[in-house]
């Protein structure tokens, strides 16, 4: 294009200004694009989350910062069957298949106050179920090695944890009666399931001043919550948490 005189030269400039207004002003004013279904479930997920711990953490008496803040951290929607998402944040246990559970969220938040978990302890779960306990422990900053004897549910486990950004929590398909010998000893071990007595192999494998928490009581009966500290090589105290049911113990034998 060929601009003759200075006037037909700031024409053209005005015009051109104009036009950049124009889409710039366009680009200001548009709508942001209205959130995505996923986004909104997100939303939705966080504000139930939040409740949860209000009511069912902090209104229960959990007062371990650590802990509550673990609790609002890990999305519990993402370890349970999708049959049961929408009570994901209701204080009870929900099924996840094979005759297991995962724990009222009170529960785990108690177990885990109790084990006193701190950043770069090393800790031994026994039944992963899907890896909710776990990822609450790797949320604290433990460092989690988790056993679970049902192979489909560990690995479902090792996907749900992945997803929701758990990935450095080892598990393994194992008899959970028999520990971690390898990585032992453990700063906590925590159990999942009840067994009939407390497994000699898992007090074995428990640092001195460190603590096992472990309901203990017949399949399908009254179970007790306890809390073992070693405070010494052969020295053991129990501490009962209170009355509980969790599902028994699977063995392979």
């Amino acid at each position: 294009m060929v601009v003759r005189n200075r006037a037909s030269a700031l024409v053209l400039l005005v015009v051109i200004a104009g036009l950049l207004l124009a889409l710039v002003g366009d680009r200001r004013v548009l709508p942001s694009p209205p959130p995505t279904h996923a986004a909104a479930l997100t939303d939705k997920f966080q504000l139930l989350r939040q409740q949860m711990v209000k009511d069912a953490i902090v209104g229960w008496g959990i007062h371990s910062p650590e802990v509550i803040r673990a609790m609002g951290e890990v999305p519990r929607h993402l370890f349970v069957p999708a049959d049961f998402i929408d009570q994901a944040y209701e204080n009870h246990p929900l099924p996840i298949g094979y005759g297991q559970t995962i724990s009222q969220p009170y529960i785990v938040a108690l177990m885990t106050q109790e084990l006193g978990v701190n950043p770069g302890d090393r800790v031994l779960e026994i039944g992963s179920g899907l890896g909710y306990q776990a990822a609450v422990l790797a949320e604290c900053g433990a460092e989690v090695y988790s056993i679970e004897i049902i192979g489909d549910l560990a690995d479902g486990a090792r996907v749900r944890l992945k997803e929701a950004g758990y990935d450095q929590v080892r598990v393994r398909h194992s008899d959970g009666y028999w520990g971690w010998p390898e990585a032992a000893p453990f700063d906590g071990i925590i159990v999942t399931a009840a067994p009939d007595h407390v497994p000699q192999p898992l007090l074995d494998q428990l640092k001195v001043g460190s603590a096992l928490v472990i309901p203990v009581g017949p399949p399908g009966g009254y179970q007790e919550l306890w809390r073992i500290e070693r405070v010494a090589e052969q020295d053991f105290r129990s501490t009962s948490l209170g009355g509980v049911s969790f599902v028994p113990l699977t063995r392979t034998e």
